[in-house]
C-alpha cells in the first residue's frame, strides 16, 4: 500500500465556468488552519459539520475578496478521512481563482487530479472499485449511468467480490493448517470439500468475469451500425431515429462516403448510432474508401441494422451484404413501406432474426425499432440495477488473473500435487482479487487511474 500523504491540498471543485456559487475544497491536517486565517465571521468560529457565513479577506485590514459559507469536517468525519473544509462562493472565476490562491499563499498545496479521492482511498474510506465508481460517477452521460455508477461508489461491487475473497481466505488457511498438522496425520480438509470449494471459487469468478459484458455495454453503450447498398434510406433512417438532420440525405447514390456518428439516450441507455456508406461493387475510388471504411465499422459495432428498399425486389447486393453480416448480431430493417412494395416475404432468405418494416420519411416503425433494441439490454435487469459488475478492463484483467490461477491451481489438486504447490497458484488469485480492491496495487497503477479524474475531487 502507498504512503500516506499528510500535506494540505485545495482545489476548485466546481466546474471553471460563470455560475451562483462556486465551492473551493481543502483536506489535510492544516485544513482548519489554513481557511481560519482569511476567514473572518462575526457569527461563530469553525464547528464541526456547521455552516458558517463569513468574509473570505487576507486580513481584516485589506479588501473583502467574497462572503462566503464556510463548513468544517473534522476527521474523520469527512470524504477522505481527514480534517476537510468547503468554501462556498460566488460562482465568479475570478473570484475562485484569487480565493484559490490565497489559500495556496498560506500553505495549501494545489491538488493534483483525482487527490481528493485518492487520500479517501489511502485512508481506507474507499477502495479501488468504489473510487473507479466515483470517477464512473462523474463522467456519467446518462441519468441511468449515474444511477448505476452510484451503486458501485456505494460499493455493490465490492460486496460481490468480498464473498469471493473470504472464500479463497478460507481455503488457504485451512490447507495451510493441514500442512502444519501433517506430522499428526489429521486430515484438516477432506479430498472432496477441496475440490467443491475450488470449483465454487472457480464458478464465482467465472460468473465475476462474464459481468463485463454488461459493463462495458452501459458504460460504453450500445454502437449501432447502420449498413445497406447505395440509396436504400440508411442516412435519412439515420436522421428518422435522431429526429434531426444530421445525415446528408440525398437521391443520389453514393452519397455518404465516410462514417457519421451521433450518440443518443435510449431510456437511459447511451446508443452510438453509425451511418455507413453504402456497400456496393463500385468503379468509383473515393465511393470504394467509404465502402472499405464502413466493412471495418461492422467488426466494432455490437448490432448491425440491414437496411433493404421494400420499394425494390431483392437485388445482388442485397444477397452479397446479408453474406458479410452473417455472422454478427444483426437486424433487418425494410424501408420505404410509403411507397408500393416490390420487395416480399417470399423474396427474403429464410432468416431468424427479427425483421421490422419501416418508413424513414413518416416515422412509421421507428418506435418499434427503439424497443427492439431496448429488448437487446433486458436481460441485464438485476445487474443493471444494482452495479455489481466489472466496468473496465483493469478490473477484468485482475479477475482473470484469479480465474487462472484458481484453475491451475485445481488442475495441480487434480493431478495429487502435493498442497504446497497448489497453495502457490491460491495465492496468487488472492494477490489478483487483492489488486482489484486495491490492497495490493502499486504506485504506477494508482497514479495511472486517479489522473483521469478531475481537479478537485
Amino acid at each position: 500500500m502507498p504512503t500516506l500523504i499528510e500535506d494540505t491540498i485545495a482545489a476548485i471543485s466546481t466546474p471553471i465556468g460563470k455560475s451562483g456559487v462556486g465551492i473551493i475544497r481543502l483536506s489535510g491536517q492544516d485544513s482548519r488552519k489554513i481557511t481560519e486565517s482569511v476567514f473572518y465571521s462575526a457569527q461563530q468560529t469553525l464547528q464541526d459539520h456547521t455552516p458558517v457565513l463569513g468574509n473570505i479577506q487576507s486580513s481584516q485590514s485589506e479588501p473583502v475578496l467574497d462572503e462566503a459559507v464556510v463548513t468544517y469536517f473534522r476527521e474523520p468525519r469527512s470524504f477522505t478521512r481527514e480534517d476537510v473544509v468547503e468554501i462556498s462562493c460566488h460562482g465568479s472565476p475570478v473570484v475562485l481563482k484569487a480565493v484559490l490562491n490565497l489559500l495556496i499563499e498560506k500553505g495549501a498545496r494545489m491538488a493534483t487530479p483525482g487527490e481528493f479521492t485518492l487520500r479517501a482511498y489511502l485512508r481506507g474510506r474507499i477502495d479501488l472499485m468504489q473510487a473507479e465508481g466515483i470517477r464512473d460517477l462523474i463522467e456519467a452521460k446518462t441519468l441511468f449511468q449515474a444511477q448505476v455508477a452510484r451503486q458501485r461508489a456505494s460499493g455493490s461491487l465490492s460486496k460481490r467480490v468480498k464473498p469471493i475473497k473470504e472464500s479463497l481466505i478460507n481455503l488457504i488457511a485451512l490447507l495451510e493448517a493441514g500442512i502444519d498438522f501433517a506430522d499428526d496425520d489429521v486430515s484438516i480438509l477432506p479430498d472432496l470439500e477441496i475440490d467443491r470449494r475450488l470449483d465454487d471459487i472457480i464458478v464465482s469468478l467465472l460468473e465475476l468475469d462474464n459481468s463485463f459484458s454488461v459493463g462495458r455495454l452501459i458504460q460504453e453503450g450500445l454502437t449501432v451500425a447502420i449498413v445497406g447498398r447505395p440509396n436504400v434510406g440508411k442516412s435519412s433512417l439515420f436522421n428518422s431515429i435522431l429526429n434531426q438532420n444530421r445525415a446528408i440525405v440525398s437521391e443520389i447514390p453514393g452519397t455518404t462516403r465516410d462514417i457519421v456518428s451521433e450518440t443518443s439516450d435510449l431510456e437511459g441507455m447511451p446508443i452510438r448510432w453509425l451511418d455507413t456508406a453504402g456497400i456496393r461493387a463500385s468503379s468509383s475510388r473515393l465511393e470504394n474508401i467509404g465502402v472499405d471504411r464502413s466493412k471495418e465499422v461492422l467488426a466494432e459495432a455490437d448490432r448491425v441494422l440491414l437496411v433493404f428498399d421494400g420499394s425494390v425486389g431483392l437485388t445482388k447486393d442485397d444477397r452479397a451484404l446479408l453474406g458479410v453480416i452473417k455472422k454478427q448480431p444483426f437486424f433487418l430493417v425494410i424501408n420505404k413501406i410509403d411507397l408500393d412494395q416490390k420487395l416480399t416475404q417470399k423474396q427474403l432468405p429464410r432468416l431468424k432474426v427479427p425483421i421490422l418494416r419501416v418508413s424513414s420519411l413518416t416515422g412509421d416503425g421507428i418506435d418499434s425499432l427503439r424497443t427492439l433494441l431496448l429488448g437487446e439490454l433486458a436481460g441485464h435487469s438485476t445487474l443493471e440495477q444494482d452495479g455489481a459488475f466489472l466496468s473496465n478492463f483493469r478490473q477484468k484483467q485482475q479477475v482473470e488473473e484469479a480465474l487462472k490461477a484458481t484453475k491451475e491451481s485445481l488442475h495441480s489438486f487434480k493431478k495429487e500435487m502435493p498442497h504446497e504447490v497448489f497453495l502457490i497458484d491460491l495465492h496468487r488469485a488472492l494477490k489478483a482479487l487483492n489488486g482489484l480492491t486495491g490492497e495490493t496495487t502499486i504506485e504506477d497503477i494508482l497514479g495511472n487511474i486517479f489522473s483521469t479524474f478531475c481537479i478537485g475531487k
